[in-house]
């Protein structure tokens, strides 16, 4: 009554229910671990640049350069459950504008079994710190925070943010060299 292939379906299925619960139980061992660490980040230069935007009207827009040191230990974030880490500093400010802006300026992708030691020194920004206006010079409460994406080999993608962060004032001029 039962053939080969009703058996192998039931045996499929059970094996697949089996693996599911144990995922399960792997994933539920690390849900609920605190995974912040201190952050510290010290910013070394502000440059600000006024330049033309080609993306939009033909108005000028504000760049920013900052040159920034980090240092932090990630250890204590890596366990068995954890595949990588996605570390990214961002930048957040308020203009007239806009109630909030936020932008990435520099990322880095940390795997297990690299170091876990984070000693950045005389770093630049990776990405560029344009804004859509002229909302970055003399703004006073610019906050830089180190924050990062768990990577796990089961579960969910928690979003973490470090616990220490940095105001950068912006100088109210602009500069005219051409390097930084």
């Amino acid at each position: 009554m039962n053939t080969v292939l009703s058996r192998a379906n039931s045996l499929f299925a059970f094996s697949l229910s089996v693996m599911a619960a144990l995922t399960f139980g792997c994933f539920i061992t690390t849900a609920f671990k605190d995974r912040r660490v201190p952050v510290d980040i010290r910013v070394s230069r502000v440059m600000l640049k006024n330049v033309d935007d080609f993306t939009g009207p033909r108005e000028r827009s504000d760049l920013g350069f900052i040159t920034f040191d980090l240092s932090a230990d990630i250890k204590p974030i890596f366990d068995w459950n954890v595949k990588q880490l996605f570390l990214y500093l961002s930048a957040e400010y308020a203009t007239k504008s806009n109630a909030l802006n936020q932008v990435v300026l520099w990322d880095k992708i940390v795997l297990r079994g690299e170091s876990t030691k984070l000693n950045l020194r005389d770093m630049k920004s990776k990405y560029f710190f344009f804004d859509d206006g002229n909302g970055l010079r003399a703004n006073k409460n610019i906050t830089l925070t180190l924050s990062w994406n768990v990577v796990p080999n089961a579960g969910i993608l928690p979003l973490v943010m470090g616990s220490g962060h940095m105001s950068v004032p912006f100088p109210e001029s602009y500069e005219t060299t051409k390097s930084y």
